[in-house]
């Protein structure tokens, strides 16, 4: 490529180029197409001729080609012009825009195909631009060397530099290519990896899912067995329980059994005792009914005799009751019914017998005393007829003033009989109630709770348990053992001690309608059925009942008492009902709650009879004194507050026995009540006070209404004995 061996001739060749190369004539440019562009026919020559800077590419390779070679392609100039152009064109890699001849451009484009079959084969080898040149400049590449006009050296030149340009981008686009396909290859392989990953991040979330699924389901596994183990565990428990609740109820069944056998067994011997006791005390009333002791009476004869053959009968019952317990059973409960009520009726038969031997010497005796009064009543009947008219005159002139302030004297005198049969009483018994000596004070206290313990157990559970607690009372009464706190006493043990029981039972009633009944009105009826039992087998009870109520109750009389000059205002207090004590005087409340327990209590007692008495009359205190307290009442001017409550508590406890005995003259109290008493109960009733009021007012509009008074709450009926 070196071009220091060339000739001299040749030298000036280039210098003679390069002269007329920057002569005017070498810069004259012609252009075959001048006509088709509108160009002037000289427009070439008017240009200064100059080469083209695309020549200096055909220059610089033309600059290594030897001498000869030059020379060859100078001389020849003229005739192969078109070879050396299309050698050179060969080189070429781009399309040549047409600026020389036709015949150069045809050749150029002849050349095209295999110069980019060339340009594809030089891209696998070095490709730098040295190595180009030198390919072309090279003696097989260039055969010979012509010296072209400018024109064509410059459309040479572009070709060799379209050839490169083209080269370059061939290069550029591989570049480009390859970086696009690494850049492809990368994008596919980073695809492929997130893919690969997001497939073991699946198969990872899939895992973990059936490993969560598979752990859920363990554990829901293991809860179902812990909760089929806790409810098996339950149910265990729960069968034990039962067990256990089977056997201990089991053993409570079977301990229940054997207190109640224990029990058959105490109560069939207390039965026995009693059954004993019955009998030796029959036998011995049945002694007094024999005619042989009865001379001196003033009784007839066939009387006596029937007398002693009631009793004779009586003695076969109980015997009878006897022979079947001899055997070595117990007697039964109908057995000792029979006996009791045999017995019951040989005390009545015998009260009869002694009754009618009184009645028999009282007759005798009010004969012998009629015979004096026939003479006294000649003298004093006028007198006496004189005074009544007076004492009648007296009285109705009051009764037109108003109404009474005090009860009648009838019924005052029957007050202070009975205070005074009260006090007798508690005298009788004051040896007893003062005693010094620990025996004797130790059978008081023994006597005390056999009378009163009974009472305070009044409940209406059963009849059974009244039935038992009335034989008890009636037992203490009639002298007989009865068991108390489990030792045995009896009233015979002292002299006197049947006065000393008979008080204080009556005061032991009394004061349970005081607190039990003034607390629950219900149990006036179970107490008052005792009491009415006791009240007729044993009348001086009865009367020590009346006298304790009306000392605690003067209302249930009824009377107002007086205020008598110099008496102290708490004693008049105490008079009056009111509890006294060192705090003072209780409330009004309280007094009227102690005044209303009472009263209910009197009230059941008018109405309610002992369902096991021997006598078929009407009960010992029946309802004719209620009709006389509620008659009283309303012949007396009302006390505020008092008045109303106390006849409220009356009617709504009696109302129904009196509305079915008197009938017509009971609705005409009523109405009397309603129309004229009322008013003046309003009148002295303050405003806080007519609580009572109403609740009267209410009661009487009701029951005019209706017609009808409700039985009372509490009552017994005759499904309760049987119980």
């Amino acid at each position: 490529m070196c071009v220091c061996g060339a000739m001299p001739s040749e030298s000036l060749r280039w210098e003679t180029l390069q002269a007329l190369k920057n002569s005017p004539k070498g810069k004259v440019t012609f252009d075959p197409f001048w006509l088709e562009r509108g160009e002037h026919i000289l427009a070439g020559c008017k240009d200064t001729l100059t080469l083209s800077p695309n020549t200096g590419v055909v220059l610089e390779r033309l600059s290594s080609v030897p001498l000869q070679k030059s020379s060859s392609f100078l001389g020849s100039r003229s005739g192969d012009s078109s070879p050396v152009l299309s050698e050179v064109s060969i080189s070429s890699t781009g399309s040549i825009p047409d600026i020389g001849a036709r015949p150069a451009t045809l050749s150029v484009s002849s050349s095209l195909k295999n110069e980019r079959e060339q340009a594809v084969s030089d891209e696998a080898k070095d490709e730098s631009p040295e190595a180009d040149v030198s390919g072309v400049s090279s003696p097989s590449s260039l055969p010979a060397l012509s010296l072209l006009s400018p024109k064509a050296m410059e459309t040479a030149g572009r070709i060799i530099k379209v050839q490169e340009e083209h080269r370059e981008e061939a290069k550029l686009a591989l570049r480009l290519r390859q970086e696009m396909q690494e850049k492809l290859v990368a994008a596919v392989a980073s695809a492929e990896s997130e893919q690969l990953k997001r497939f073991e991040e699946l198969m990872e979330l899939k895992q973990r899912q059936e490993y969560q699924s598979m752990k859920d389901m363990m554990e829901r596994e293991t809860k179902e067995s812990m909760g089929r183990q806790e409810k098996l565990k339950e149910e265990q428990r729960h069968r034990t329980k039962i067990m256990n609740l089977r056997l201990r109820e089991a053993e409570q069944q079977r301990l229940r059994e054997a207190e109640l056998e224990r029990q058959r067994q105490a109560e069939g011997r207390e039965r026995l005792r009693n059954l004993n006791s019955i009998q030796e005390e029959i036998l011995q009333l049945n002694q007094l009914l024999e005619p042989s002791t009865q001379t001196k009476t003033d009784l007839p004869p066939a009387s006596l005799i029937s007398y002693s053959t009631r009793g004779n009968q009586l003695c076969s019952q109980v015997s009878e009751v006897v022979r079947k317990t001899a055997e070595g059973e117990f007697p039964s409960v109908e057995d000792m019914t029979v006996a009791e009520r045999a017995l019951h009726k040989m005390r009545a038969l015998i009260r009869l017998m002694q009754e009618e031997v009184a009645k028999a010497q009282e007759k005798k005796k009010k004969e012998q005393e009629q015979e004096e009064e026939r003479r006294k009543q000649a003298e004093l009947q006028a007198k006496q007829e004189g005074e009544k008219k007076a004492a009648q005159l007296a009285k109705e002139k009051a009764q037109r003033k108003g109404l009474q302030n005090s009860a009648e004297d009838s019924t005052l005198k029957w007050y202070k009989d009975l205070q005074e049969a009260a006090a007798h009483c508690a005298q009788s018994f004051d040896q007893l109630n003062s005693a010094k000596d620990a025996q004797t004070k130790k059978l008081k206290l023994e006597l005390q709770k056999a009378a009163t313990i009974p009472v305070s157990q009044i409940a209406s559970n059963s009849g059974s348990q009244l039935r038992e607690i009335f034989d008890k009372i009636d037992k203490l009464l009639s002298g007989r053992a009865a068991v108390s706190g489990g030792k045995s006493v009896s009233t015979s043990q002292h002299p006197q001690g049947l006065e000393f029981v008979s008080y204080k039972l009556a005061e032991k009633f009394v004061k349970q309608g005081e607190e039990e009944v003034a607390s629950h009105y219900e149990a006036a009826f179970p107490i008052a059925v005792v009491a009415s039992g006791v009240w007729e087998l044993h009348p001086q009870v009865g009367d020590l009942i009346l006298a304790h109520l009306h000392k605690k109750c003067p209302y249930a009389i009824p009377h107002y008492p007086p205020m008598k000059d110099g008496t102290p205002v708490e004693e008049y207090q105490r008079i009056l009902g009111y509890r006294v004590d060192d705090s003072g005087v209780e409330g009004q409340d309280s007094f009227l709650k102690r005044m209303s327990g009472m009263i209910r209590l009197y009230a059941a007692i008018l109405q309610t009879k002992w369902p096991y008495s021997s006598k078929q009359g009407p009960v010992p205190h029946g309802l004719n004194h209620g009709w006389r307290w509620l008659a009283q009442m309303l012949n007396m001017e009302p006390l505020a507050d008092v008045t109303a409550t106390l006849l409220f508590d009356f009617l709504e406890v009696c109302g129904n026995a009196l509305m079915m005995q008197y009938r017509g003259q009971f609705w005409k109290l009523i109405l009397l009540l309603k129309e004229e008493y009322f008013p003046r109960i309003e009148a002295v009733t303050s405003s806080g006070q007519m609580g009572s009021v109403i609740r009267l007012r209410q009661f009487l509009e009701t029951s005019l209404q209706s017609r009808q008074i409700s039985p009372p709450k509490g009552q017994l009926s005759s499904m309760f004995w049987r119980s």
